[in-house]
Parts: C-alpha cells; structure tokens; sequence
C-alpha cells in the first residue's frame, strides 16, 4: 500500500537522515532549502473543488506526509490554498505549483504559502520572488538553464518534467557538472521510483501525484 511505502523509509529512519543532510542550510531563496529539507517527499495535487480538500487532507494525515503542492491549474485553486492554509496550515506546510507569471504571486501574497514551485524560470520572476519574501524553487531542465540560475544566486531547482529530460542519468551527470546545486525532480516520478531518485546526492526532495492516487 501507499502507507506501507512510506512507512517502511520512516523506520529505516529516513526522513531524519535526509534532515540531517541539509542541515548546514542557506537562506537563499527565502530559505527554500530548509523548507524541502523537512519534506523528501512533496505530493502534487490539482483541486477542482472545496469537496476534494478534505478528504484529501485524510489521506495525506494517514501517510504521516505534512506537506502539499496545489498547483495554479484550475480555477479553484487559488481558492484552494487559501482554504488549505487557513485550516490545516498549522500542521502541513502548504506549497503552491505552476507559477508562471508576478500577478500570481501577487496575488500569493494575501495568503503567504510556505513555498511556490515553478515550472521554469526568468530573471524577471526570480527577481520579483525574491522581493516578496516567500520561499521559492524555480523550475529547470537544460544545463543553459541551470547556469542561467546559478547567475541569479539560485541553487534548489526543480527538474522538470525529469522524465522526459533524461530522468536518474541527467541528474547524475547534473551533480558532477553542478557539484553546489541541489535538485527536487518532478514528472513521472511515481512509487517504485521515488527512492532512486532519494538516493542521489543531489536530490533534496521529490514531488509526484502517485502518493495522493
């Protein structure tokens, strides 16, 4: 089962073991790095409506997992999160995916999530994330890319969409041509996966929609 799965990496003391990996942390990204320290594992969820929050919620309770993506791909979703943070904001820490453009984050700023996920990047965003104080991971997947980061001061990426870029290998080719940035993979990341990519080095955290399925 989906508990058993992670379960089975909690008593290996796993969790801790990642924590204690990251300790020595920078505040760059408006901390981002401490943030996807705590959580390995990052379940991505799309919400169409208020009915599928709480029973996702209960599922999330029941794997022991305090933390959620809600990416910005419905119409409800900036609702959404505000419902989320404002109810169980106290014990998950509450993420927000796709986004793509300042007026989203803007418009974040009412609700303040403990962190925003994109799915690229541009100087322009970076920057304006940077100004607005919350923790932030902007999306990569070409080397260009991540140089184009790490010109910015950015380290923690997400490599997107990891299954059509060259998935474990890239990563690994990635850790040597990259030695100081540290990586959370998403996209087609899925159950009998998600621990080889925990294995790596490089890799802070993995996000995926197989945990909440």
């Amino acid at each position: 089962s989906r508990k058993r799965i992670i379960q089975q990496h909690s008593t290996n003391n796993f969790f801790e073991r990642r924590r204690c990996e990251f300790y020595s942390i920078s505040m760059k990204q408006n901390n981002i790095e401490a943030i996807l320290g705590n959580h390995p594992l990052i379940p991505v969820v799309t919400i169409h409506n208020e009915a599928e929050i709480a029973p996702m919620m209960e599922n999330l309770s029941a794997l022991e997992i305090s933390c959620i993506e809600v990416t910005l791909r419905t119409d409800f979703a900036m609702q959404a999160i505000r419902m989320i943070k404002n109810d169980y904001g106290h014990r998950v820490s509450v993420g927000v995916g796709t986004v793509i453009n300042v007026d989203q984050v803007d418009e974040l700023l009412s609700i303040v999530p403990d962190f925003i996920v994109c799915p690229g990047l541009t100087t322009h965003l970076g920057k304006h994330l940077d100004a607005s104080g919350m923790a932030f991971i902007p999306g990569v997947s070409t080397p260009s890319e991540i140089m184009h980061a790490l010109e910015n001061g950015w380290d923690v990426l997400k490599f997107f969409p990891a299954n059509l870029f060259g998935g474990l290998n890239a990563l690994k080719t990635y850790g040597n041509v990259f030695p100081s940035v540290k990586f959370c993979p998403t996209g087609g990341i899925d159950g009998s996966t998600f621990d080889d990519y925990l294995a790596l080095p490089n890799v802070i955290s993995v996000g995926g929609s197989w945990m909440l399925k």
